[in-house]
């Protein structure tokens, strides 16, 4: 009955957390905390911490390690399947409708306007980093004399090297990781 439970509490995660796994952790926590007591929230948010810091979707994560602490490996196999089920169910639906009717004019025009807004969706998470690593905040401060000159040499270096000699980004983000463990050590 337990992995019954976990697969169905999983499967509801998978199928609404529409956004990503940050929009899933109120879902998470309604299932594993309040619906199903497995966990304390001081033990919640400990799977997030550990969720956050291993590779991987937070979902999926979380999935595996309350899974693990419920019902053991099958509870932390069953538990990832529920998770993926509704996501590998819709991309494969989706990917048959694309693959069928790919040819039609308006599914070539629903693509191209996605596009320009998946860009902007991307630059925006970028814009946030930015502001978070050079001013402490999400948005442009008032005080645009409170900037991080550390953070905004190592971004305006990477920036460069990467456009310039078009290093591996991997190489450049670990090469800004060592100068960010240099520089602000001695900064």
């Amino acid at each position: 009955m337990i992995y019954l439970e976990l697969f169905w509490s999983y499967f509801q995660i998978g199928l609404f957390s529409i956004g990503g796994g940050y929009a899933a952790m109120p879902l998470i926590q309604h299932q594993v905390v309040e619906v199903h007591p497995w966990l304390t929230m001081t033990q919640f948010a400990d799977i997030v911490a550990i969720a956050e810091m291993t590779p991987g979707p937070i979902a999926i994560n979380s999935a595996t390690f309350v899974g693990t602490l419920v019902a053991g490996l099958p509870g932390a196999i069953i538990a990832t399947i529920g998770c993926v089920f509704p996501s590998c169910v819709i991309v494969m639906g989706l990917a048959l409708i694309y693959y069928r009717f790919r040819g039609l004019s308006m599914v070539q025009g629903i693509l191209a306007g996605l596009r320009p807004a998946v860009i902007a969706m991307i630059a925006s998470a970028g814009i946030n980093l930015f502001f978070t690593a050079v001013y402490g905040t999400t948005t442009l401060p008032v005080d645009l004399g409170s900037i991080n000159v550390v953070a905004l040499a190592i971004f305006l270096g990477a920036f460069v090297i990467l456009r310039k000699w078009k290093v591996n980004p991997i190489k450049a983000m670990v090469g800004s990781g060592i100068a960010g463990v240099i520089l602000f050590s001695l900064f």
